[in-house]
């Protein structure tokens, strides 16, 4: 990332202030399989992550977020959450990309939209 992008931008990863905070007062807790890095303050009263990529908080974990909120004192590096067997994998909010959910019928869907029949009439205004 260069240096300007740091300087003036939030939503590419971490600010040239965060880069600076992070490495006078954060020690690295771990690391999810997104690549996001995720540190706490020495006396462990602040938690916050550096995102790979864009600023997109959905693409924290469900572990992670409950970790960052203080929902769990241990790290998920070092205990991980038991998984059920009905869980699965977690997936970022896909919302605005080309891998959003679009249900049949969508305009925005590729496969065309089947005809309507003749059981339904338009309302027309008196």
């Amino acid at each position: 990332m260069s240096i300007l992008s740091q300087i003036f931008t939030w939503w590419n990863g971490q600010t040239l202030g965060t880069r600076v905070y992070t490495a006078r007062n954060g020690q690295l807790v771990g690391e999810d399989e997104a690549g996001n890095r995720f540190y706490q303050s020495r006396d462990g009263k602040r938690r916050w992550v550096i995102y790979n990529g864009e600023a997109e908080a959905s693409r924290v974990s469900p572990d992670w977020h409950g970790w960052l909120h203080h929902t769990f004192d241990d790290a998920p590096s070092s205990t991980p959450l038991p998984r059920k067997a009905w869980e699965k994998p977690h997936v970022p909010n896909m919302t605005g990309s080309a891998e959003a959910y679009r249900p049949p019928g969508s305009v925005l869907t590729a496969a065309s939209r089947p005809r309507a029949t003749g059981d339904y009439e338009a309302w027309q205004p008196e």
